[in-house]
């Protein structure tokens, strides 16, 4: 079950999305979901994806907290001093945004909606 604050989704950096799903899938068995020719989605303990079109500052794995009202998630987040990097957008099955914490590690929140 979703919870709101909590972490929901990983995304990993994967520019060579063919070979690191094979990685995945050679290693732990891992399934995917293609979402077009650049993004595959997995289910295996914690949901995740592989971007094949990662931001070109990307080096690291994306860690995705769900929130029931984005809105007032980016407003929380905002006032605990965050610096948001993507403003709220679209994307298929929801909205998102994302934000440095105080270390500079880049995290984002979704919605459903």
């Amino acid at each position: 079950m979703r919870e709101d604050g909590k972490i929901d989704y990983i995304e990993f950096p994967a520019p060579a999305l063919a070979s690191v799903k094979s990685f995945y899938a050679d290693a732990f068995g891992w399934r995917f979901v293609d979402y077009g020719p650049g993004y595959a989605a997995f289910e295996e303990g914690l949901d995740g994806g592989l971007d094949g079109h990662p931001h070109e500052d990307a080096r690291a794995p994306l860690p995705v907290i769900y929130a029931v009202d984005l809105e007032a998630m980016l407003a929380k987040v905002e006032g605990a001093g965050a610096a948001i990097v993507r403003a709220i957008y679209a994307f298929p099955g929801g909205r998102r945004f994302h934000f440095r914490d105080p270390s500079g590690n880049e995290l984002a929140v979704w919605s459903p909606d």
